[in-house]
């Protein structure tokens, strides 16, 4: 063999061992905590002075940030990133990026607004980038309503399977994960562990954060405190006791024009939403043990579970109900059986319970519990930082 082809090779097989390197290196478990937007620097500052994570020790404490973006402009939602790369690195905290364009997607009127002729972005074919309440576009919706604690409006819902959202995820993704991957690679080797993860998508469902009630185009030009509060029949699926939603990326998708929508529809437009945007970062360069999906349940055992889970990534899921324990959550462990991924994580995470450190500490650790569980993220630092128990109880578990 010529000396110029043996190098070739040589070099293609360290790069290959980099790149293996990064992949596997050993994992440890995190407890997590998210931040909201805004003065992360604060919050790096305080979760600091509070733990110190032990090198030696099989839990660390770690923050996770929130990147809607399709809800900033991208130099804003670039520079915040960038940002909280930095403070990862400077304190030596690891992290796990989060991406959202499911939830907040206020900076892309392009897409959404296809009612209001004063507002940017103006167009009546952007009735097919948001979800229906029947067969066609006529029954486009302006507005939906989520409950994060409270009753809120928020913009209709994206059509998942909509060409042109599913390209506007694909651009921003094409521009936040390169970011991620090189400051990864770049990292020294004594802090490559600090790239817990990146997860995609945001309790990926339809009609559950973003719902419809009777009559709510008309409601829009009301004020808000005329809304209707009856709410969210979460365990009802699929309408969930309120207006059905889903017709547009159900059509898109090509399942079905006409008929009635199923549980088996809508959870099958989570699936191939959650698989395109992994198929994405995998394109990016993302290995499948950093990269994590976002799905929830609120009917026990329900379909939507399974759809967390594909070859490219490994699954995650909300855990209030069994935060105490997920292996009693039906759902969860229903889809683990069928989920050959390297991990699993409990991307949102929070104990409601009593006040006490031995119920934190036996929650935190029940969800620990599984081998393959690579981490727990509690929503949110601010709920917990003045929690004298909860942080008793995690600063006792990783010390040990």
């Amino acid at each position: 063999m010529k000396p110029a082809s043996c190098q070739k090779l040589w070099c293609l097989a360290a790069a290959i061992l980099v790149v293996l390197c990064l992949s596997a290196q050993a994992a440890t478990q995190s407890i997590v905590f998210n931040l909201s937007e805004g003065r992360r620097v604060d919050a790096f500052a305080q979760i600091n002075r509070e733990f110190t994570n032990n090198q030696t020790g099989k839990v660390r404490v770690a923050i996770a940030g929130i990147f809607s973006y399709l809800h900033h402009p991208r130099e804003n939602v670039v520079a915040d990133l960038k940002e909280f790369l930095r403070l990862s690195q400077k304190t030596d905290t690891p992290i796990v990026v989060q991406l959202d364009g499911e939830q907040w997607w206020g900076n892309r009127p392009d897409l959404w607004n296809w009612w209001d002729t004063n507002r940017p972005g103006f167009a009546l074919t952007n009735r097919a980038n948001v979800e229906w309440t029947d067969w066609t576009p006529d029954s486009a919706i302006k507005i939906a309503w989520r409950n994060w604690g409270r009753q809120l409006r928020v913009l209709p819902p994206p059509n998942l399977m909509s060409p042109r959202y599913r390209q506007a995820c694909h651009e921003e993704m094409q521009v936040l994960i390169p970011i991620v991957l090189n400051w990864w690679r770049e990292l020294p080797a004594h802090q490559k562990e600090l790239l817990i993860g990146i997860k995609v998508g945001w309790e990926s469902s339809i009609g559950v954060n973003a719902w419809y009630y009777p009559d709510g185009n008309e409601l829009l030009a009301k004020p808000a405190k005329d809304d209707p509060t009856s709410g969210l029949k979460a365990e009802q699926p699929p309408a969930r006791g309120v207006v059905q939603i889903g017709f547009a990326a159900v059509a898109t998708a090509g399942i079905k024009t006409t008929g009635t929508l199923t549980e088996d529809d809508l959870t099958e437009i989570v699936r191939r939403h959650l698989e395109d945007l992994c198929r994405e970062a995998v394109r990016s360069g993302v290995p499948r043990e950093r990269l994590f999906t976002h799905v929830a349940g609120w009917k026990e055992g329900e379909k939507l579970y399974g759809a967390a889970v594909n070859q490219l990534s490994c699954p995650g899921w909300s855990f209030y109900r069994h935060a105490t324990d997920p292996r009693k959550d039906s759902g969860v462990q229903a889809a683990l059986k069928v989920s050959d991924a390297p991990h699993w994580a409990a991307v949102e995470w929070l104990y409601e319970g009593s006040k006490e450190k031995a119920k934190w500490s036996n929650a935190l650790k029940a969800t620990l519990a599984d081998p393959r569980c690579r981490y727990l993220c509690i929503y949110n630092w601010s709920g917990v930082r003045d929690n004298q128990a909860a942080l008793s109880a995690i600063n006792e578990l990783i010390r040990n």
